[in-house]
């Protein structure tokens, strides 16, 4: 048997061959279209996944909509709130500000025991099962642990997010005439002579923005502006990937060639749907019809991304316009297997309703009616066990 002189080398040209097959599996893989056979259905009785969702059936509060007995009532000291109210990694807990006593609070998705969380904060996340990212009114961040105990300033000038059970963050900072966005360390931050390992992410602009940290904490997904054809100053929206430590991301989707220019989401950040196990991310594309892409659009309609095999899948079952400035957020069921959203359906006046699709058939359920839209549009806050 002939024995390589370098075997150094063959492992380096494996490598490269293995980082070159994943990115050829993500640029040409091709769009699944799910479409169901029937349309909008009204929900069964045995209806499955159950749980609790929380949304708003007007301006007053928090809404319970507990799927498996079909109520729906108020949480009371509670405000209306889509991402700035954070559901626990078990999907059991739910931190959010308890307006009058002006504190952030957990309770259980039915609203039973509730507990004071920190009393000066701006928002408050799970950094991890057992320890809470707070941010202060003052754009500083701290991790604190659940049972209570000693805080960990982090050092965040300009970060807008943190990575999960990690120390990286999300930099939004000036370049030129506009901003760009930087994964960086935030360890290494501020250490004479050590370098925070950034790495530059692209634009940050206003559309084409939108980003989240897997749940685990192992991939930052987010949309950047590309151009739609060389030299072109028409811009379309396309998912990357980076893992904290990579010294560049990979681009996930190429839905530019298939589709033309499109939008992913609306112009929130902090918008990609990212499924429980970290596996997949659901999102809306827009197709941009024009010169305007906050006026010029078409249809929304829903896409899931599997970001380990490349797969694109389309969903046929639904389509919305109510898409500026952002469309319902998508919000997985704990299991998996189903988003909920909101929206209109077609032909009827009777406003927005919530609506269930099985990501598995496409097929869509009409769970209720009449969710309002506090904040322009129609929203889903979470989705969650019961205790």
């Amino acid at each position: 048997m002939t024995r390589l002189k370098y075997p150094w080398f063959s492992l380096l040209m494996l490598g490269v061959i293995l980082l070159f097959a994943q990115r050829i599996t993500y640029a040409d893989a091709a769009i699944t279209k799910v479409c169901p056979s029937t349309g909008i259905q009204a929900r069964a009785t045995d209806f499955k996944p159950g749980g609790i969702i929380l949304t708003s059936f007007d301006k007053s509060a928090i809404w319970v909509y507990n799927i498996d007995n079909g109520r729906r009532y108020p949480l009371p000291d509670t405000a209306p709130c889509t991402s700035n109210c954070h559901l626990s990694p078990d999907s059991t807990w739910l931190t959010f500000f308890n307006d009058p006593t002006n504190t952030f609070n957990i309770m259980h998705l039915d609203g039973t025991q509730r507990a004071l969380v920190v009393e000066n904060a701006a928002e408050v996340e799970w950094w991890n099962p057992t320890t809470y990212l707070v941010w202060t009114p003052a754009k500083q961040a701290y991790l604190v642990p659940t049972a209570g105990g000693d805080k960990e300033y982090l050092n965040v000038d300009g970060v807008i997010s943190v990575q999960p059970g990690g120390r990286f963050g999300l930099e939004v900072k000036p370049k030129d005439d506009f901003f760009e966005r930087w994964l960086i360390n935030l360890q290494l931050r501020g250490i004479d002579g050590v370098s925070d390992q950034a790495v530059d992410l692209g634009a940050d602009k206003a559309y084409f923005d939108a980003q989240s940290w897997s749940p685990d904490g192992k991939w930052l997904g987010y949309v950047a502006p590309v151009p739609i054809a060389a030299g072109s100053k028409q811009v379309s929206g396309e998912i990357f990937g980076i893992k904290p430590g990579d010294t560049q991301p990979t681009q996930w989707t190429h839905l530019t060639s298939i589709y033309g220019a499109e939008r992913i989401n609306g112009v929130a950040v902090g918008e990609l749907s990212w499924s429980p196990d970290s596996s997949k991310i659901a999102f809306w594309v827009t197709p941009i019809t024009g010169a305007n892409f906050t006026a010029n659009l078409g249809s929304s309609v829903i896409h899931i991304l599997d970001v380990n095999t490349g797969a694109l899948t389309s969903y046929c079952g639904f389509a919305t316009n109510d898409q500026t400035p952002n469309p319902s957020r998508l919000v997985w069921s704990p299991d998996g297997t189903t988003l909920a959203f909101a929206g209109a359906l077609p032909n009827d006046k009777n406003g927005y309703y919530l609506l269930a699709m099985d990501v598995a058939s496409g097929a869509i359920t009409s769970l209720t009616q009449g969710v309002f839209p506090v904040f322009g549009v129609p929203d889903v806050v979470a989705w969650g066990n019961h205790e």
